[in-house]
């Protein structure tokens, strides 16, 4: 796991040891992801630069180090990741003919390009990656990224300078670098609490769509900027997968299912480094652990952060997984005050403004497990691809149960739960708890009412879903001088047609909130500590098999991931997952009106916003002063414009 970065000068006005400084600048604001390490290669003729920054994993000798020539020194090299199958492909190498100095993936990557060539070599990649490859005899440029995007990066031209690294704050260490910001992703992080791909925060600056290679050749014009050219595909993958969809033949699948996962696992678990897993007690994480203790002779070492809050504290679930299967369990319980620390440093850490909240316990088990190893385990994936999240059965019920409601009654409806504050309505409905609390937690019925009402004007599936997973739904609005921002699920039709309205929820997921969301969460937090998170059922086999399977096996009884929990339930007593997802959250309402309040009313002052030019303060000090009063929740839509304020006051100190 490493940083990389680097740039092309198409002035060539500087000479190789100006280059050289730049690019170390650079490198050096990505220690973080690889402080064992680090390196630059530089071609002043063609005005380039890389830099790296290593995370020593696998061969741990100077024979690893980056940037690294192939062996007939065509092609330079700096990667960021892993490639799991390195053994296999190094083996059939050899069987042509290459011969090797050390025993790291990145030489095997480079005998690979040799061989077949960038894009055929990066499809036979099994791994999590971003690299640049420069072809010293063609003058091109090559960045790829993973097909899931467990890696990130960030690539554009701004004036005469093209850039690329794993995260902005390196890009910023560039002289020539333009701070300008996008408004138009601006207003896509207030509407879902992240700036989606292939937008980044930045004018001109792209992120690297998940399973693509850009190809940058040198004869073509100043500022070209060609489209990535995919190498695989989600679209493909599920379209394949439900035209050839497997048989209901549960045994089969289930026993299928569980060595796929062995295999994955058992290809993750390779390190030269200690290694151990994330624990939360949830199915996926549980899975995990457990398929690693099945091929480990020794116990596995699992980490859990508890919390006071019995509403976000998974620890004693993760325990009793941990004792039965008899891993080396290290949980730690953080007080409030703990918890809220991390929150200053959240603009660093995710360099990007980013409003998951999830953000916070994640990065601190990041940190408590790198205290003990250096890679980790995740069970990130599973929900997406095997129907784990409520919304995906009860968002299909809802919408199943308003659709055939003409406009007009739907929107009276939807008029008559919303003359009413959610605090009301929790009031008057508080004889129902019983009837209610498969929806919804207790006290949060008349904000889960409010959101229905929302959603009540949706005209068809999609815009019922983008209503679902949106937070501030005239973002554009909110957002001073921004244009109009497309809704990501607005082109579905014309990417291909899922006829089931879960399907198509999962897919929509797995192609941006996962990617774009998740695994930004985990890539940033695990990086900022040095530690390298590896997520076994992102395998794109297993993607693959996720889409063959049929949703019957899937989704049955109300209840996702059943072909999962069979798997689980050879290794895990079922008892132990009776019980509701909890989430891996923190009590961002009740922090809002108590402890954060003068944070976040120092961010949110009236003035203040006027004077930053950014936004309209009316809706956001509306929202914050109903939060405040308490009633209504209004937490998540704070969130996302303190993560933004937050981030651009950091950004006014570097």
């Amino acid at each position: 796991m490493c940083g990389i970065c680097g740039f092309i000068n198409h002035s060539r006005d500087q000479n190789a040891d100006e280059l050289r400084a730049q690019v170390r600048r650079m490198a050096t604001r990505l220690q973080h992801r690889g402080p064992d390490d680090s390196g630059e290669w530089v071609e002043a003729e063609a005005g380039l630069a890389f830099g790296h920054r290593r995370l020593s994993i696998i061969d741990l000798s100077p024979l690893g180090h980056q940037p690294m020539l192939s062996a007939h020194e065509r092609y330079v090299l700096i990667f960021n990741g892993e490639i799991y199958n390195f053994k296999t492909l190094r083996a059939e190498l050899e069987q042509l003919g290459h011969r090797f100095r050390g025993h790291s993936d990145t030489e095997v990557m480079l005998a690979a390009f040799e061989q077949w060539g960038p894009h055929a070599a990066t499809q036979r990649f099994n791994g999590m990656f971003a690299y640049a490859l420069w072809d010293r005899r063609e003058r091109r440029l090559f960045l790829a990224r993973d097909r899931m995007g467990e890696k990130p990066l960030y690539y554009g031209w701004q004036g005469n300078t093209f850039f690329f690294a794993s995260e902005l704050k390196a890009l910023r260490a560039h002289a020539a670098f333009q701070n300008q910001i996008n408004r138009e992703a601006l207003a896509l992080l207030m509407r879902y609490a992240y700036v989606p791909a292939p937008h980044s925060i930045y004018n001109e600056i792209f992120k690297l769509l998940p399973g693509t290679l850009l190809t940058l050749d040198f004869s073509q014009a100043l500022h070209a900027l060609p489209e990535p050219q995919p190498y695989w595909q989600l679209r493909d993958a599920a379209q394949s997968g439900l035209a050839h969809a497997r048989s209901h033949d549960e045994r089969e699948l289930i026993a299928e299912l569980d060595a796929l996962l062995r295999e994955a696992v058992k290809l993750r678990m390779e390190s030269d480094v200690p290694l151990g897993a994330f624990l939360s007690g949830g199915i996926d994480s549980s899975l995990i652990v457990a398929l690693m203790q099945a091929q480990h002779t020794q116990p596995v070492k699992t980490f859990t952060i508890g919390f006071d809050d019995r509403d976000y504290d998974e620890a004693p679930f993760a325990k009793q997984v941990a004792q039965h299967l008899g891993t080396t369990h290290t949980e730690l319980y953080v007080s409030p005050e703990e918890t809220r620390a991390v929150i200053p440093r959240l603009p660093l850490l995710y360099d990007e403004p980013f409003a998951d909240s999830s953000q916070i316990p994640t990065f601190l088990v990041s940190q408590m497990a790198r205290r003990h190893v250096t890679v980790c385990l995740s069970g990130d994936g599973g929900d997406e691809l095997f129907c784990g999240y409520r919304r995906y059965f009860r968002g299909h019920q809802l919408w199943k149960k308003m659709a055939w409601l003409p406009q007009s009654s739907r929107n009276v409806l939807a008029r008559a739960i919303t003359a009413m504050p959610p605090r009301m309505l929790n009031h008057s409905l508080r004889g129902l708890r019983g009837a209610t609390a498969k929806f919804s937690r207790p006290g949060a019925v008349g904000d889960k009412l409010h959101k229905f009402a929302g959603m009540m004007n949706a005209e068809h599936a999609e815009d019922f879903y983008e209503r679902l997973i949106t937070f501030w739904h005239d973002s554009e609005s909110l957002v001073r001088n921004a244009a109009h921002t497309p809704r990501l699920y607005a082109d579905f039709k014309s990417d291909f047609n899922l006829q089931n309205f879960s399907e198509r929820m999962m897919y929509l997921d797995a192609r941006h909130y996962l990617p774009d969301d998740i695994l930004v969460k985990v890539d940033r937090a695990s990086m900022a500590v040095s530690l390298e998170a590896r997520v076994p059922l992102l395998d794109h086999r297993i993607v693959e098999f996720a889409w063959q399977t049929p949703l019957a096996l899937k989704l049955r009884n109300d209840q996702g991931k059943w072909l999962v929990r069979q798997v689980l339930h050879r290794y895990v007593p079922e008892e132990f997952f009776k019980r509701e997802k909890k989430g891996f959250g923190v009590p961002l309402a009740e922090w809002l009106r108590g402890p954060l309040r003068e944070w976040a009313e120092a961010l949110l002052h009236e003035e203040r916003l006027q004077r930053e030019g950014f936004f309209n303060p009316q809706p956001i000090r509306k929202k914050w002063l109903e939060h405040l009063c308490g009633d209504y929740e209004w937490q998540y839509e704070l969130w996302n414009v303190l993560m933004f304020q937050a981030w651009l006051e950091e950004r006014g100190r570097r």
